[in-house]
């Protein structure tokens, strides 16, 4: 009887040592497998170029970011943090370890030509440097969609200023100066920026308030940089109904008349 106890109890204590083995071994499987994708997702979106480019330039102010550095951020992405939602992604209001405040987009999708020009865009989104324009601070490649982040706007959105926030007075000069913030900003990205950019979702959702209410044009997921040899091509229509250009929807010819025809209806909800 004793033999056999300890026959069992040996047998147990072998399928126990077995059992945590493998456990270990398919963990250490699984985090190779996880770090092996992070690494490919890194290498697809050009984060080798960004790295690069951060060691070559001194006092560039942007940052890859480690997805778990964002997940802590928004306490795991939670609802109650969603800023708002759009054709391009979620945006979450995040604080980093530093106490700073940030917005948080998660892109919904991203193709082939977007996937194998990221790292150059970005680069290019990155060195836009205006007043009136939200600043992207950094990035997060280790993922299947890139996570962006940007400057956190506190006021919200001009849509909220006009059409929710009802009972809050603003004044004509207010509405004037907003109305040439943005105009300020688009000047900038159609005649300074190099390539020039061509925003195509300009709304009044899209142009954040700071706290002394001075426009900050925001979300260019949809952006693209304008041909230097051309004043026009064509591309897949995008935008938002109501603030599309209409010959651009017929023709599908992008031009920065097409920003300029949103804003202007913009200045109509003004």
């Amino acid at each position: 009887m004793a033999l056999w106890v300890k026959v069992v109890v040996g047998t147990t204590a072998s399928i126990m040592i077995l059992l945590i083995l493998s456990s270990v071994a398919y963990l250490s499987h699984e985090r190779k497998k996880i770090a092996t994708l992070k690494e490919k997702y890194f290498h697809e979106y050009g984060g080798q170029l960004l790295l690069q480019e951060l060691k070559s330039q001194q006092g560039f102010s942007f940052k890859i970011f480690k997805e778990e550095e964002l997940k802590v951020a928004t306490n795991d992405f939670d609802e109650k943090n969603v800023l708002g939602q759009g054709g391009n992604g979620t945006v979450y209001k995040g604080t980093l370890v530093n106490n700073e405040d940030v917005a948080i987009k998660i892109c919904k999708t991203i193709d082939e030509r977007q996937k194998k020009e990221f790292g150059k865009e970005i680069l290019i989104l990155s060195q836009i440097n205006h007043k009136n324009i939200v600043r992207i601070l950094g990035c997060c490649l280790e993922v299947e969609i890139p996570i962006l982040v940007y400057e956190f706007i506190s006021k919200g959105t001009l849509f909220d200023l006009i059409h929710v926030n009802r009972n809050l007075s603003i004044s004509l000069s207010t509405r004037v100066r907003i109305a040439h913030e943005t105009a300020e900003a688009l000047a900038y990205l159609h005649s300074w920026a190099f390539p020039p950019i061509v925003h195509r979702d300009v709304k009044s959702s899209t142009i954040l308030l700071d706290e002394n209410l001075v426009a900050k044009v925001s979300d260019f997921g949809a952006s693209v940089f304008a041909p230097r040899d051309e004043d026009q091509f064509v591309t897949l229509v995008q935008g938002t109904r109501g603030y599309l250009d209409p010959e651009y929807v017929q023709t599908g010819q992008l031009t920065v008349k097409s920003d300029v025809y949103s804003f202007g209806v913009v200045l109509l909800e003004l």
